[in-house]
C-alpha cells in the first residue's frame, strides 16, 4: 500500500539586499564636532597659556588651530602642545616683522624666490637655486630669515580651495661648497613644527652625483618628508608642473 505523499508549502525568501555602507575616515570628523575640538583646543590655550599673542596665528585663531587638529589626526592634547611651540616659534622669530626690505639683502643673491605664477595644479611655487647658496660666506640667520619669509609669501599666495605648496630646488651646477646640513636640518624643523603638511612636493631638478652622497646623509632626517621629494629632470618640470606660460624663466633654457 503506497503512503500518501506529504505536500510542503513553497516559502519564497526574499533576495539577498546589497547594503551601501558610507565610510568616514577617522581624521576628518564631521563638521559640527571638528569645530568643538577647535573650541576646546581654543579654550585650553586661554586657560594654560594666556600669555600667548591673540589674532592672526595666535592662539584663538580658529583656522590655524582646525589646520594643526588635522595635523595630529584631531587630538586635542597632541594639537594644543604643537600650537604652542608654534605660536612661541613665531614670536621668538618675529615672523609678522619678516618683510621684502628686511630679507632684500640675502634675497639679491638669487637663492631663492617665489615663482610668479602657479603650478598647473593651482600650487605656489617656491624655487630655491643651490648653486647661489654659499653657507661659507653667508650669514645663516639671514638665510633662515629668508626662508621662513618666502614661506609665508608662498602660502599668501594659495587660491581658494589650495593648502600646500611646491617647492623645487635647482641643483644645476651644485657643488660641494653649496652643500649645507645645518640648513636642511632647519628647513625640516620648519616645515615639520610650524608649516605642517603645507609642502605638497618637493622637486630636485637635475641633480649632480656630488648630491648624492649629501642626499643618504639627509634623507633619514627627513624621515616621512623623504617621501615628498621627486628626482626629475628640467624637462618633467616643463611638461608635467608648468604650462609654456607659466615656466619659470631659469627653466626655460
Amino acid at each position: 500500500m503506497a503512503l500518501p505523499r506529504t505536500v510542503y508549502p513553497t516559502i519564497s525568501l526574499p533576495l539577498p539586499v546589497r547594503a551601501n555602507f558610507s565610510v568616514r575616515c577617522c581624521n576628518l570628523p564631521p563638521k559640527q564636532h571638528s569645530h568643538k575640538l577647535v573650541l576646546a583646543v581654543k579654550e585650553k590655550l586661554e586657560k594654560e597659556h594666556p600669555s600667548l599673542p591673540v589674532g592672526i596665528n595666535g592662539r584663538d585663531d580658529e583656522d590655524m588651530i582646525l589646520w594643526f587638529l588635522k595635523d595630529r589626526k584631531f587630538s586635542v592634547e597632541e594639537a594644543v602642545s604643537k600650537l604652542i611651540k608654534a605660536i612661541k616659534w613665531r614670536q621668538d622669530f618675529e615672523v609678522s616683522k619678516l618683510t621684502e626690505e628686511a630679507v632684500k639683502d640675502v634675497a639679491q643673491t638669487g637663492k631663492a624666490y617665489v615663482h610668479d605664477f602657479l603650478d598647473i595644479n593651482d600650487r605656489p611655487v617656491l624655487v630655491v637655486v643651490a648653486s647661489n647658496h654659499f653657507p661659507q660666506a653667508q650669514d645663516p640667520a639671514d638665510d633662515e630669515r629668508l626662508c621662513v619669509y618666502l614661506i609665508e609669501k608662498a602660502l599668501s599666495k594659495l587660491p581658494t580651495g589650495t593648502e600646500q605648496i611646491l617647492g623645487i630646488v635647482d641643483l644645476r651646477g651644485f657643488g660641494a661648497e653649496n652643500a649645507d646640513l645645518k640648513f636642511l636640518t632647519f628647513l625640516f624643523d620648519v616645515f615639520y613644527y610650524y608649516y605642517p603638511k603645507r609642502l605638497a612636493q618637493v622637486l630636485f631638478v637635475d641633480a649632480p652625483f656630488v648630491f648624492k652622497p649629501i642626499w643618504q646623509l639627509v634623507k633619514p632626517l627627513l624621515k616621512s618628508y623623504a617621501s615628498l621629494v621627486r628626482f626629475c629632470s628640467m624637462e618633467i618640470v616643463r611638461k608635467e608642473y608648468f604650462t609654456d606660460q607659466t615656466l619659470p624663466p631659469s627653466f626655460r633654457d
